[in-house]
C-alpha cells in the first residue's frame, strides 16, 4: 500500500497508543504507507521513548509532508499527569479521535482506519448515553444502517475463520425478538463481499442456526423453521453460493477446515467465541459495509496491563495488514 493509514488511539489510558506504535514500528518497513496517529502526541512521545522504539514522530500539518509518521490530536483539552483508567477525559478524547478519523476517511483523505480499543462504559459515563459501540458509530457518522461486523483470524495452521454477525451488541433475551430476515440477508450479502474484496476464489456462505442443532425440525424452537431457510433459500435463488441453517456446534468446525468462507452466525457470542478461540491473539474486526475501509483489534482496552510494555501487539499488526492489503486490492 502506498497512501495514508490513519490510526484512532481510542481509549489512552488503556493499551492502544502502546500496541498502535509498537504495531507501526514492526509493520512499517513493509512498505511506502504513511502513518496518521490521531492522539494525544504527547503520551505518544512518551511511549515510543520509554518502548525505544524510536520512531521519528512529526506533528502533521499536510498530506503532502516528507515523513512516515505523523501524529494530530483534535481533543484540545489537555490530560492530566495522573489520568486514571476510564477516566471521563480519555472517553471524550476517544469519541474526538474515532469522529476525526472517520471524517478523513469519508473526505477521502485517508486510505483506511485502524480504530484502537474504547470502554463503552467509560464512554457512557462520560455523557455519550447513546454510545453502543464503534461499529455503530461509526455508521452513524456514514449515515448508513447497512453495515456488519465481520471478525477473522486464522488458528496455529494458518487456516482463516470469517465470522459476520446477523445482530451484535444486544442482550440474549431478545435475540430472537430483533433477529430478522433483513439482518440475515444483509450479513451474508456482505459476507459474499467481503470474500471478494480479500480476492478469495470463491464467496461461499455457512448460515448457523439461533437454536441448539439448528431447532431440531423445530423442538427447540421455530425460527429456523420460519426466518432462516427461507432467506437461505431466497438467497440462493438470487445467485448466493449459501447454505444452512447449520448448527452452531459443528458449523465452524467446517469453516476452519475449509469447506465454507464465511459462517453469519446469529448472535454475538456464537460467532466471537469460536472466533476468539482460534484467533485470540490475531482476531481482527473488519466493519463491512461502511463507504470506507475500517478495522480494529479484536481485544479492549486491557486497563490492568497499559503502560508496563507487555501488551501484544499481534492483533494491531493484524488489523493494520488486513486494511493495507483491503486498500491496496481497491486501489
Amino acid at each position: 500500500m502506498t497512501g495514508w493509514l490513519g490510526i484512532s488511539l481510542g481509549d489512552v489510558t488503556g493499551v492502544g497508543p502502546e500496541v498502535a506504535l509498537k504495531a507501526v514500528a514492526t509493520e512499517f518497513k513493509n512498505d511506502d504507507t504513511k502513518y496518521l496517529f490521531i492522539g494525544d502526541e504527547q503520551i505518544l512521545a512518551r511511549l515510543d521513548k520509554k518502548f525505544s522504539l524510536n520512531l521519528p514522530l512529526k506533528r502533521f500539518s499536510s498530506y503532502k509532508d516528507d515523513g512516515k509518521f505523523f501524529t494530530t490530536n483534535p481533543f484540545l483539552e489537555k490530560f492530566s499527569e495522573n489520568l486514571s483508567t476510564g477516566s471521563p477525559t480519555a472517553a471524550n478524547a476517544a469519541i474526538a479521535y474515532l469522529r476525526d478519523g472517520a471524517n478523513r476517511c469519508l473526505r477521502g483523505e485517508l486510505d483506511a482506519l485502524v480504530t484502537a480499543p474504547v470502554n463503552k462504559e467509560a464512554i457512557v459515563r462520560a455523557g455519550h448515553k447513546n454510545f453502543v459501540g464503534q461499529t455503530e458509530f461509526l455508521s452513524d457518522l456514514a449515515k448508513t444502517k447497512r453495515t456488519v461486523m465481520m471478525l477473522l483470524g486464522p488458528d496455529d495452521k494458518n487456516r482463516w475463520l470469517r465470522v459476520a454477525l446477523a445482530t451484535i451488541h444486544i442482550s440474549i433475551k431478545s435475540v430472537p425478538e430483533k433477529l430478522t430476515a433483513e439482518k440475515i440477508s444483509l450479513a451474508v450479502e456482505l459476507a459474499a463481499q467481503a470474500c471478494r474484496d480479500l480476492n478469495l476464489p470463491r464467496a461461499r456462505i455457512a448460515v448457523a442456526g439461533l437454536n441448539p442443532h439448528a431447532g431440531e425440525g423445530g423442538a427447540f424452537g421455530d425460527e429456523e423453521i420460519k426466518m432462516i431457510l427461507p432467506t437461505i433459500s431466497a438467497l440462493q435463488k438470487k445467485g448466493f453460493d449459501v447454505v444452512g441453517p447449520l448448527s452452531g456446534d459443528t458449523v465452524f468446525y467446517y469453516a476452519l477446515r475449509g469447506d465454507f468462507d464465511a459462517v453469519v452466525a446469529m448472535y454475538h457470542d456464537q460467532g466471537l467465541a469460536p472466533l476468539k478461540a482460534v484467533a485470540f491473539d490475531s482476531g481482527i474486526n473488519w466493519t463491512l459495509g461502511l463507504p470506507f475501509i475500517r478495522t480494529s483489534p479484536d481485544h479492549g482496552t486491557a486497563y490492568d496491563i497499559a503502560g508496563k510494555g507487555i501488551a501484544n501487539p499481534s492483533s494491531m499488526i493484524a488489523a493494520i495488514r488486513l486494511a493495507k492489503q483491503l486498500a491496496e486490492n481497491k486501489n
